[in-house]
């Protein structure tokens, strides 16, 4: 079963990107190392395998 995109941005956040907006289902996080990742869509969807591989590329290169 997927992971929640609420997960995603749960994972995020506690990695240290910061919301720094967006429109509509898309929400853009931004690290204090210049990365910045784009969440798509609603807060109970599913993520989808993309998102996912594109969250944990970003939280494993900011942690390094």
């Amino acid at each position: 079963m997927p992971p929640k995109i609420r997960e995603l941005i749960k994972a995020l956040e506690k990695a240290g990107f910061k919301f720094r907006g967006g429109k509509g289902s898309h929400r853009n996080y931004e690290h204090s190392k210049g990365m910045r990742v784009t969440v798509s869509g609603k807060l109970g969807d599913d993520a989808k395998f993309y998102q996912q591989k594109e969250v944990k590329k970003k939280i494993e290169k900011s942690q390094s």
